[in-house]
This record gives C-alpha cells, sequence and structure tokens, in this order.
C-alpha cells in the first residue's frame, strides 16, 4: 500500500525535471562554420604562349596546262602519285614539232649562208670605194643586202628558239616535288586546242606546308609594346618557333617556324595575318586541315590556381578567397592558359591570397568559413 503513492509521484517528478529543461535556459545553437581548404596562389614562371588557330595551305600549286595543241600520248605517273621535280607526267605528240625545229634550224642555215654571201660582197665593195673604182650606190646596196641579211638570220635563229621552247612544251613535267592529282585527260585525247588552257592535272607540294592564322588587334598591340620594351620590332618575330597540333591529336607535336607577318592589320576584322612554314616530310599535314596554333614567349613569373578553383558568371572568372576575417569573398579574375592542373591568373589575385580550392559548393560570398590550410602544387 505504501509503495503505490511514491510509483504516482514518479511521472511527475520526470515531467518537473523536463519542464526546468525546457525553461529560460534553452537557446538556438548556431551550426558550425563550414570547412573549406585554402591554398596560396603558386608562384612559378611561366612560359606565356600566343594561341591561335589557323589552317594549312600547300607552298606551292600549280594546275599543269597544255601549252600546245596535240593528241595526248603518254601518261608518266599513276593517280595521287609523289613524284619528284622535273619528272615526264603527260607526252604531248612531239612528231609535229620535231618537224618544225627541223625546218627551223634549215632556215637558220639558208639565212646563215645568204648572210655570208652579201657579207663577202659588202667587203668587196667596201674595198673598191676606198680605192675609188666603184659607186657610191654600189656600196650603198651592199650594205643594206648585209644589215637585211643579218635581220633574216636572227629572225630565223628566233623562230629556231620558239620551234625547241614549243618542243620541249610537248613534255610536260613536275615544276617542283609534290603529288600528281588524278588526271583529267586520257591517252589519244586533244588538249591545247581552246582557251582557256586544257588543264591536264594539279600537283601540290606538300613538304614544307604553310599555316596559316591570325591575331587579333589586342594581341597584336601586346606583342609589338613587349617587342618595344626589348628594342625589337616585328621583323624580328621571323624565324620565331612556333607549335602545331591537329584537331585528334594530344598536345603540339609539329614544329615550325614563323616566316610571315602581315604589315597591316585588316580593319574588316581587325586582326594581323601571319604564317608559319613546317617541314612535313610524312606528309602528316595536308592542305585546308583546321589546327590549334601556339608561339611560346619568354618565360615570365606568374600566380597559378587549380583550374577547378574557378567560377564563371555573367561578370566573366572568378575565384572565391577567404579574407583575414574568414569570411568568403567573390574575386573577379582575368585568366590566362592553362598549365597542366593549374590555370593561370593574369590579374586580380595576389600572392597572400587564400584562395578556396576544396569544399566550394559549401563557401557562400559573405559567410564565415573555418580555412583549413591546403597545397596547389605545380605541374
Amino acid at each position: 500500500m505504501i509503495a503505490a503513492p511514491f510509483a504516482r509521484a514518479v511521472p511527475v517528478i520526470t515531467a518537473a525535471a523536463f519542464l526546468a529543461a525546457c525553461g529560460g535556459d534553452n537557446r538556438y545553437a548556431a551550426p558550425p562554420p563550414p570547412k573549406v581548404s585554402v591554398a596560396a596562389p603558386v608562384e612559378q614562371k611561366v612560359t606565356r604562349y600566343f594561341e591561335a588557330t589557323g589552317n594549312t595551305a600547300a607552298v606551292n600549286t600549280v594546275d599543269l596546262v597544255a601549252r600546245v595543241q596535240g593528241f595526248v600520248q603518254a601518261i608518266g605517273y599513276a593517280d595521287g602519285q609523289s613524284v619528284s621535280k622535273g619528272a615526264s607526267l603527260f607526252t604531248i605528240e612531239p612528231e609535229p614539232y620535231k618537224l618544225k625545229v627541223d625546218a627551223a634550224k634549215a632556215s637558220v642555215a639558208s639565212a646563215q649562208a645568204n648572210l655570208t654571201q652579201l657579207e663577202s660582197e659588202f667587203k668587196r665593195q667596201a674595198d673598191l670605194i676606198a680605192k675609188q673604182v666603184s659607186a657610191q650606190t654600189n656600196y650603198d646596196k651592199a650594205l643594206a643586202q648585209r644589215d637585211s641579211a643579218q635581220a633574216d638570220l636572227q629572225s630565223a635563229q628566233s623562230n629556231e628558239q620558239q620551234a625547241e621552247i614549243n618542243l620541249g612544251y610537248t613534255n610536260v613535267t613536275a615544276p617542283f616535288d609534290g603529288v600528281v592529282s588524278a588526271r583529267r585527260v586520257s591517252i589519244g585525247e586533244l588538249v591545247g586546242s581552246g582557251s582557256p588552257p586544257t588543264v591536264l592535272a594539279t600537283i601540290v607540294q606538300l613538304d614544307p606546308i604553310y599555316v596559316n592564322f591570325t591575331g587579333s588587334e589586342r594581341d597584336v598591340l601586346q606583342v609589338r609594346a613587349a617587342l618595344a620594351r626589348r628594342g625589337e620590332t616585328m621583323a624580328n618575330l621571323l624565324g620565331t618557333p612556333v607549335e602545331v597540333g591537329l584537331q585528334t591529336e594530344s598536345g603540339y607535336p609539329h614544329k615550325g617556324k614563323l616566316d610571315y607577318v602581315a604589315p597591316t592589320v585588316d580593319p574588316s576584322t581587325g586582326t594581323l595575318a601571319a604564317r608559319a612554314t613546317l617541314p612535313n616530310g610524312d606528309h602528316a599535314l595536308l592542305p585546308g586541315y583546321f589546327v590549334r596554333v601556339r608561339i611560346p614567349s619568354q618565360e615570365q613569373p606568374a600566380l597559378l590556381v587549380p583550374d577547378v578553383a574557378l567560377g564563371a558568371d555573367q561578370s566573366g572568372r572568378y575565384v572565391l578567397v577567404v579574407n583575414k576575417d574568414d569570411v568568403v569573398e567573390q574575386r573577379t579574375v582575368e585568366v590566362d592558359q592553362l598549365v597542366g592542373d593549374l590555370r593561370v591568373i593574369a590579374k586580380g589575385l595576389s600572392k597572400d591570397d587564400r584562395v578556396i580550392v576544396g569544399g566550394i559548393m559549401r563557401a557562400v560570398p559573405g559567410q564565415k568559413v573555418e580555412p583549413v590550410t591546403a597545397t596547389a602544387a605545380a605541374k
């Protein structure tokens, strides 16, 4: 009977204790600031690159045409074959032109014989006029005939040279080392009979090869300013190493040199044209390819941060930094090239800034965080 009142008192005591616990001392406890990893920008020297896109182009491309009329007698190459300079590619029947050469040589011989005779007559008249036993008219006539014979000989010799040239045109040869396209005519076909001249095929030189690209007006101004600081001009850029990569290649495996920079900026596009020449013995590059181009410059000190630390919004690229009060700030920056996993920051950061490189999703500008120092290692 004594235990029953005690049992009823226990819930009352428990409830009183709970109410006491929920009294005036109950306050909201804010969660601790989120932890984020921060690192100072990496300081190191970086080789800056001018980067652009370009197109490959053949150094030489020539349409092989028929310069004389005749029937195609022989084709001396296979379609798409690589040929050397001077290789015979097409033969246009040479016999008619050989006959013209023979006729021209005969005319030269006749003119030479006539000149020899008239030269003798002129000398005889000169001797007679000196002895005053011949009339002046005979001397003048002999002189005119001699001079006319000399002109006839020169004309005959010119005709012979032209006949030799036309005979040479019957053998169409490669003007340089290159690859010849598929033939456009067949054996036995009449060529050279119309206007424009009949195109027989096209030969393309693939080694070396050009890479054409452009730089923006801003790039040009920066380059000229850098050259001026070194006391150099745009002419000093010629011979600068140029690196090229195809769209399917990693990096820039093809090496060449800058060999041309346009003297003026194109006002319609605001760009400056430039060109590099690359050896292409393996024909890895073909005219018309779309390529990536970069030109290295001198090493310069730079600040780098992990590329994953960068964000982007309507104002541009930015990083999140932690200030001295451990509060997150959004810092707009200007970025440059990628070096491994690190991005060069051209403007907007100092070497003492603490950049958030981990836990970025937990960092909100204007809120406090608990920074944990990490390392942004250079690669």
